[in-house]
């Protein structure tokens, strides 16, 4: 009889005490890496924004998430809430888009894939748009083009500086050419942003891919990446099978991108939050430098005046 059949045995028969029983541990309250295999306390790694604290790997994460880790507290204000998709085209393959739009809605307690609103990033007030990848893959559909639209209009209109966060497998098929529109669309609005003299800043998170990228991703006057996060319109088969050549190992991911000049700069999400609210800082406009300026100089006077008073 092997050890372990000794042991089996002695358990069966109750002769192991109660005390040398293993203990069990509550699902979810620790989380394994998917590159290191660490496993990490959940609450830890919540706390570290789903980053890795062993190896750095992002785990994903969703539109609230990302909302509550980038946004302050209480300013979070969402906007066009009401706009919901429908399915114009009457659009079949192996199901109903119309029943694929309600499972994905009580799956996920989403309207569409992203997140529109206004709210304060470090005090910085800021248009924020974060798309879901649980939504159909992110997808780009007419209510997600009408949400970005609305929302960097919004921006345009109260001068304020538009962020998209960026998770998409490319436009909705399912919706045919008016989801191709929304490129279009997405662009016009981002052109009349900048003739404003207003900043736009996407963040691409992995994964951006297919139309997301072909439009509003790669119009940033600076474009962000998380780190690993793939990049690139379409796969790697595709594209090896139309050059007919082998391509380099991780050429869709930021840090390839990064090296060839498509991404500005790699912002690990742990300090997302803050360089966002700096370069808001860098780029106010100029009569909002001359403002707080003014301010500025203004406490200045009224702090000597209360000292000479002393």
């Amino acid at each position: 009889m092997s050890l372990f059949d000794w042991f089996a045995n002695r358990k069966k028969t109750g002769l192991v005490s109660e005390n040398r029983h293993e203990r069990e541990i509550a699902d979810g309250l620790w989380t394994k890496c998917e590159r290191c295999d660490v496993l990490t306390y959940t609450k830890d790694l919540k706390a570290n924004q789903q980053v890795c604290p062993d190896c750095g790997h992002h785990h994903r994460i969703f539109s609230g998430d990302r909302i509550e880790q980038l946004i302050d507290t209480d300013t979070w204000k969402p906007i066009n809430t009401q706009v919901a998709p429908e399915d114009p085209l009457r659009f079949r393959d192996r199901k109903a888009y119309a029943d694929r739009i309600r499972d994905t809605q009580a799956k996920t307690k989403l309207t569409d894939g992203v997140q529109t609103g206004i709210g304060h990033i470090h005090g910085e007030p800021a248009a924020l748009g974060v798309m879901d990848f649980r939504f159909m893959g992110g997808s780009m559909g007419s209510v997600v083009g009408e949400k970005l639209t609305r929302l960097i209009e919004l921006g345009t209109h109260e001068r304020l500086p538009v962020f998209i966060v960026c998770a998409s497998g490319g436009a909705r098929m399912q919706e045919g050419m008016l989801s191709l529109m929304q490129m279009a669309k997405i662009s016009a609005a981002l052109e009349r942003h900048r003739e404003a003299h207003l900043l736009y800043i996407p963040i691409l998170t992995h994964p951006t891919t297919g139309g997301v990228t072909a439009s509003f991703a790669m119009l940033g006057d600076i474009i962000l990446a998380e780190p690993e996060a793939t990049i690139g319109f379409a796969g790697r088969r595709v594209v090896e099978q139309t050059v007919r050549e082998k391509l380099p190992d991780g050429f869709q991911t930021s840090e390839y991108l990064l090296s060839h000049g498509f991404v500005d700069k790699i912002v690990p999400r742990t300090e997302l939050k803050q360089t966002l609210a700096q370069l808001i800082r860098l780029h106010r406009p100029m009569g909002q430098v001359a403002i707080a300026a003014k301010q500025t100089e203004t406490a200045r006077q009224v702090e000597t005046v209360l000292k000479r008073s002393d």
